[in-house]
């Protein structure tokens, strides 16, 4: 497995092996003993499973309490995925990177807590799949706004249509509003 630093601390893409022929693939999208190398994190404890239709918005979620690692990728379609650094004590804080992730190029994202996570969905559906460090705390959860002026994160809109989002995320905070991290 090839693990590619982006520009935001600890923020890391996976990208395995994938041995193909005429019959298929197969490839290797998760060993404990060497992602614990790579991040430090030594349990995930919950997998997720989602699927959207274009031009849909998942994000810009975090916990302020029982703060959530995810691993994530996509087995179906592509998404432009998203991590904002919210650590006030990071020299990349309020700073963001966006990847893309399909299940052509089998790349995965490795976004630490600390951040916050969001996608938008490119292609005409996506099965997006993802490992989380904390079980899901809904009393603690945070939606910032995805087009915060602030953040002005450039995501590839589909014929440049508002995304689709769901109520939460349509009254997303503010990133100035938003709780952070030391």
């Amino acid at each position: 497995m090839q693990v590619t630093k982006t520009k935001l601390n600890d923020v890391l893409i996976f990208e395995p092996k994938v041995f193909g022929d005429e019959r298929g693939f197969f490839m290797e999208t998760f060993r404990a003993d060497f992602f614990t190398e790579q991040t430090g994190v030594k349990e995930l404890v919950q997998d997720n499973h989602s699927k959207s239709a274009s031009g849909i918005l998942r994000g810009l979620h975090y916990q302020t309490e029982h703060t959530q690692g995810k691993l994530v990728r996509v087995t179906q379609g592509s998404v432009y995925d998203v991590a904002v650094d919210l650590r006030e004590s990071s020299s990349t804080f309020g700073q963001w990177v966006g990847v893309e992730l399909s299940a052509q190029n089998h790349k995965q994202l490795w976004v630490p807590a600390g951040f916050a996570h969001g996608f938008y969905v490119t292609s005409q559906t996506a099965e997006f799949v993802y490992k989380c460090t904390d079980y899901y705390h809904p009393q603690a959860e945070v939606s910032i706004s995805w087009n915060d002026p602030q953040l002005n994160i450039d995501w590839p809109l589909v014929n440049g249509k508002q995304p689709n989002l769901s109520a939460k995320d349509a009254q997303g905070l503010s990133f100035v509003d938003a709780p952070k991290f030391a």
